[in-house]
């Protein structure tokens, strides 16, 4: 048995990667949310075989199922995370962090298993730091019977995506609360940092500009849309918020190179490694590349080709994965 877990800790998502009997890469996915229900339809989310957990007197459904039970009565989900992070405004967080962990991990094939989990980068736009996110999970990890790894997100992408480059180059993870990027040389991490910009702020400002909600933005894109073809005012908000962020991206990443990576001596040009939910949408990656056009002759760093992740939305946890099974190579 090929040994090691990666998990991919994201807003929207939390997904795992591990090897199975047969060699093969098993996904397991669970939505990052959750509502609250009476204590008295107990008896009817067992029938429905529905993924709950008992808190005081009401309880909490997980997972797809509660988004599910969130537009059949008009309500919004619960996010136990927050732009990427722990959320301070949900009491129930740690308990349903604990539970859908748990879910998604399953039980380590020997006690103290490797557990790669992804952690985001410390934001640059934004007054925040990750300590307290990173300790939160690092005890769930291990309450659930594995050995704990932090590891930075964009990093991942480039551990899964650019072995063929040697492991350099430049991951971009669009998530629902944050974007994080890391550039890499060798496997040696050169840069990384986040904004707090991702899904999520695209959905919020898109419903800001046409009058609707961020939920029924985010209902759109997981429809289907063509970002090059918008159809309607919605699809177009969306499209502007999109282009606004993969703008804002390649900004900061200029900035922060030309800042914090005067060190750094680029011998060969780069690939940029797109993945992540966000990046999901369809024309994404055209978008992406029309405007890199735009701002590459003043891009500080040589760029050998923009592809989109051989599998995007599995990418992070793939990355972790290959990080885990390193810490048995001396076996």
């Amino acid at each position: 048995m090929i040994k090691g877990v990666g998990l991919d800790i994201g807003t929207m998502n939390l997904v795992s990667s591990k090897v199975g009997a047969k060699k093969e890469i098993k996904i397991r996915r669970m939505r990052d949310l959750f509502i609250d229900l009476p204590a008295t339809a107990k008896k009817m989310l067992k029938l429905g075989d529905v993924s709950y957990i008992e808190s005081d007197d009401y309880l909490l459904v997980l997972g797809d199922e509660a988004m599910e039970v969130a537009n059949m009565f008009g309500r919004e989900g619960r996010r136990p995370l927050k732009s990427g992070l722990v959320s301070p405004d949900e009491i129930d967080s740690l308990n349903v962090l604990g539970h859908m962990v748990k879910d998604v991990l399953g039980k380590p094939s020997h006690e103290g298993e490797h557990c790669y989990f992804s952690i985001p980068a410390v934001p640059v736009d934004v007054q925040r730091d990750v300590v307290y996110h990173k300790g939160v999970f690092t005890r769930i990890v291990q309450e659930c019977g594995y050995t704990a790894h932090p590891a930075n997100e964009a990093m991942a992408i480039v551990f899964s995506e650019t072995a063929k480059e040697g492991f350099s180059g430049i991951g971009i993870s669009f998530g629902s609360g944050m974007t994080n990027i890391a550039l890499a040389i060798n496997t040696i991490e050169g840069l990384s940092f986040s904004v707090a910009r991702g899904g999520d702020w695209i959905d919020q400002g898109a419903a800001r500009s046409v009058g609707g909600t961020a939920s029924k933005m985010c209902a759109i894109k997981e429809k289907g849309i063509d970002l090059n073809d918008p159809k309607n005012r919605e699809e177009e908000a969306i499209s502007f918020y999109y282009k606004a962020l993969i703008e804002y991206a390649l900004d900061n990443i200029a900035q922060q190179f030309v800042m914090k990576g005067g060190h750094l001596t680029l011998n060969n040009p780069l690939p940029i490694v797109v993945a992540g939910g966000t990046s999901l949408v369809g024309g994404f990656m055209e978008f992406f590349k029309e405007v890199f056009e735009t701002k590459k002759k003043r891009f500080p760093i040589e760029i050998s080709e923009v592809r989109h992740a051989s599998d995007p939305f599995h990418a992070v946890s793939k990355g972790l994965l290959v990080l885990a099974q390193q810490e048995y190579d001396e076996d």
